[in-house]
């Protein structure tokens, strides 16, 4: 006879859970045969006994079967993915995506939204006027069949174990444990069906990994749960010590998506898309075809100079109901009312740029939420002049402030001034990977 406790008090004592119980316990859960508070004891306990590469594979196994789970084989030969573990600035699933479907590769993705200093991918979309970011299945088939490429929000049935443990995980301190974050990202990676999946892992002050031995392990976990459910993995360490490219906001973002998809935008941010991109099409070739990284880069570079991957970025909008008007006319996209320039007090070289200070200041103006459910304004944000490395005359522009209520203007400074910290030295460029782990090797 199952009892949910005895699986409580084996993984308290530190000992290992089998595939059954893992299964058990996560299905009667979902259903609500388990209560919250026993779920709760179990994710503490996970937290301080930690879990085997096993026990962790199970969990994500059964929290992905907990509800529908995709088969696309019917749409692609072969589709993949991305994830990304968040940061400030990252809006990179916006030039990623169409650039790995302008060259023939299936790409069908749900993303989520934001929770914390910005906004999530689909709250940057719905900055998009009419962008429809809820499809049905039948909708989410048919638009990867005829165009290659969808984008939208995650349906309820799609790992809702996941779900339910993540809020309780919220309000009992083990949101940050390897195993339950393994678990609850690469749940939704299985469930969505793709063959080949890219996670970029960040680290640093911008985000929720703070070290880039921390951000090592997750990484090295999530890739053994792909390997170990058949899936091609790649995991790249990307740093978040300061903001990925200039913009820090919904529209903005979207705005500096379309910019460098039409061959600009920051030189970070397009580097940092195409090396992405690049891996993708490795996992795309099946070690037949796309196994040269250089070639792989020049191809995807060669998508984003003639144009391919902006008419790709269209017609995802187009199919998904979004105003491409904003497409062909970034200015189009909601404006704030203000622009405030932030300028340097002092002279030297930007020692750091703190991706979470900017982060912050976009919060304050409305930019992204503090908790599920508050609204976000599209417009407002937050524009960076400078990064690390750059040399700083003093009355230069550091940032520009994009707000709607002025009242929040001085505070949204004050945030930015301390944010950039000049040093009298020159100061070495900051990296934007720190390593690669592939999967197909391990």
């Amino acid at each position: 006879m199952f009892r949910a406790v005895d699986v409580i008090l084996k993984k308290r004592d530190g000992q290992e859970l089998t595939n059954g119980e893992i299964f058990t316990f996560i299905q009667k859960f979902t259903v609500g045969d388990i209560p919250d508070y026993q779920a709760a004891a179990l994710a503490m306990a996970i937290y301080f006994r930690g879990m085997t590469r096993r026990e962790i594979v199970a969990l994500t196994r059964a929290m992905a079967e907990s509800g529908h789970v995709l088969d696309l084989s019917d749409i692609a030969d072969y589709a993949v993915d991305k994830h990304s573990s968040g940061g400030v600035g990252d809006k990179t699933t916006l030039v990623v995506l169409p650039l790995v479907a302008a060259c023939g590769v299936t790409v069908a993705k749900m993303s989520g939204r934001g929770l914390g200093f910005s906004g999530g991918t689909l709250d940057k979309l719905e900055a998009i006027r009419g962008y429809r970011v809820d499809l049905s299945e039948a909708e989410f088939r048919q638009q990867a069949r005829e165009i290659g490429l969808v984008l939208c929000g995650q349906t309820s049935e799609l790992a809702p174990a996941d779900g339910k443990l993540y809020a309780l995980r919220d309000v009992t301190a083990t949101v940050d444990s390897i195993p339950l974050i393994a678990a609850s990202i690469m749940s939704k990676k299985l469930a969505a069906g793709a063959r080949g999946i890219v996670l970029d892992v960040k680290y640093g002050s911008g985000a929720f990994m703070k070290t880039l031995d921390a951000a090592r392990e997750l990484a090295q976990v999530m890739v053994q749960i792909g390997v170990d459910d058949g899936r091609d993995m790649i995991a790249l360490l990307s740093n978040m010590n300061q903001p990925l490219g200039c913009m820090v906001g919904n529209a903005l973002e979207v705005r500096e998506a379309i910019e460098t998809l039409r061959g600009d935008g920051p030189q970070d941010l397009r580097l940092h898309c195409i090396e992405t991109a690049a891996y993708m099409l490795a996992l795309a070739g099946r070690g037949q075809r796309w196994t040269d990284h250089t070639e792989n880069c020049a191809l995807i570079e060669a998508k984003l100079m003639d144009g391919s991957g902006l008419a790709t970025l269209r017609r995802l909008v187009q199919a998904q109901g979004g105003d491409v008007a904003m497409i062909d006319n970034p200015d189009l996209l909601p404006c704030a009312a203000h622009r405030v320039e932030v300028l340097a007090e002092d002279q030297g070289y930007a020692a750091f740029v703190d991706a979470v200070l900017v982060a912050k200041a976009a919060l304050i103006l409305g930019a992204g939420r503090e908790k599920k459910g508050d609204p976000i304004d599209p417009a407002v944000g937050v524009e960076v002049a400078v990064k690390v490395g750059d040399q700083v005359q003093m009355g230069q522009r550091l940032a520009v402030i994009h707000a709607n209520n002025p009242a929040l203007i001085d505070e949204a400074r004050s945030l930015i001034q301390q944010a950039v910290r000049l040093s009298p030295e020159p100061v070495e460029p900051m990296p934007l990977f720190a390593g690669v782990i592939d999967g197909r090797k391990s």
